[in-house]
């Protein structure tokens, strides 16, 4: 099995099977805290340096507070323009200084492999937040979390399922990473709804093929919907050549309560990694989804913290101590409600 203390954690190709039940089993620890039930300093004095080169939210903050959440600092970089990497800093350089300052680092970073060629750097583990179009391994894992999490109610598991992966999938690197975990699972079936300009890489289809599993490609949303999960993904116009190239797709694949009652089961659970593109001529997923009770969206993004602080003490080799460091809440909440 896959050794976390220490470890780096860049691609979803480090972990087999026994590797990825690890990393859930320990998210699913986290609930109390991330519920605020408890709290939990096993990191107390611990530091997280969050170096993000390219904009994010979710996965910025999500970092943050899973840290936090087991009782460590944050400290952040946010924009390239601010750090010594604008004044011809390298990647290498960067890394030896600031793991110096570090437990432990999150690292987003517009081009591809930019977060592996940092960690050769780097003395404490560092944790992929997203490199370009490449990979999202942790958001690749909280998917997986969520999927799993999601079909518990119906008796399924993630073996045997059927999900459609839908938008721009040539660019969506979070649609790459969790094709390539579900490779690792039994009997799945992958349709995979894209403009044949933005279809997934030949790679990335080829790693499910050769694992025995079935891989629709289509561009045409009727009759293909019929699915466990609808994986949808907005058009990533960061990795166009302009605006104007994205706008010639955006708005292809959207999804409403009429085409969900139309086409999907009556158990089809949908994701996004988020943020879903609201603007009219994009509309990904209607707001007349909202209080669909199968629209996973948001308890998809929640559970990206449960898996950070996951792979945090993991890699820091605390997975064992939690409950040794528990403490009660002491401020109103009524998250645990």
């Amino acid at each position: 099995m896959m050794t976390f203390e220490g470890s780096h954690i860049l691609s979803v190709s480090q972990f087999d099977r026994e590797a990825i039940s690890k990393i859930l089993t320990v998210s699913a620890q986290m609930a109390p805290y991330a519920m605020r039930q408890k709290r939990c300093h096993v990191l107390e004095g611990a530091i997280l340096n969050n170096l993000f080169f390219e904009p994010s939210t979710r996965t910025r903050v999500s970092f943050g507070t899973a840290f936090n959440l087991l009782g460590g600092f944050v400290r952040e970089t946010v924009g390239e323009e601010n750090s010594s990497l604008s004044k011809g800093e390298s990647l290498f350089d960067t890394a030896r200084v600031i793991s110096g300052y570090s437990d432990v680092i999150a690292m987003r970073h517009p081009k591809m492999h930019s977060v592996s060629e940092f960690a050769t750097g780097s003395s404490v583990p560092v944790i992929n937040g997203g490199d370009g179009a490449n990979e999202h391994p942790t958001q690749a894992l909280l998917d997986l979390f969520t999927i799993e999490s999601e079909m518990k109610p119906f008796g399924r598991t993630l073996d045997g399922l059927h999900i459609t992966l839908m938008g721009d999938l040539k660019h969506g690197r979070t649609v790459h990473s969790l094709s390539k975990l579900l490779s690792l699972y039994n009997n799945i079936t992958v349709t995979m709804i894209a403009p044949d300009a933005l279809q997934m890489p030949d790679n990335v289809i080829a790693t499910l093929e050769n694992a025995g599993h079935k891989v629709i490609l289509t561009n045409t949303v009727e009759g293909n919907l019929d699915c466990d999960v609808i994986y949808q993904t907005r058009i990533q116009q960061e990795r166009f050549a302009s605006p104007g190239e994205a706008d010639l797709y955006r708005g292809h694949f959207s999804l409403n309560r009429e085409i969900y009652q139309q086409y999907c089961q009556a158990h089809t659970v949908i994701m996004h990694p988020l943020p879903r593109d609201s603007r009219p001529e994009a509309n990904e997923l209607d707001t007349d989804l909202n209080d669909l009770d199968n629209l996973a969206i948001f308890r998809q993004a929640q559970n990206g913290v449960l898996v950070r602080m996951a792979l945090f003490a993991l890699t820091l080799g605390v997975e064992n101590s939690l409950t040794k460091y528990e403490k009660p809440i002491t401020w109103y909440t009524n998250k645990a409600g």
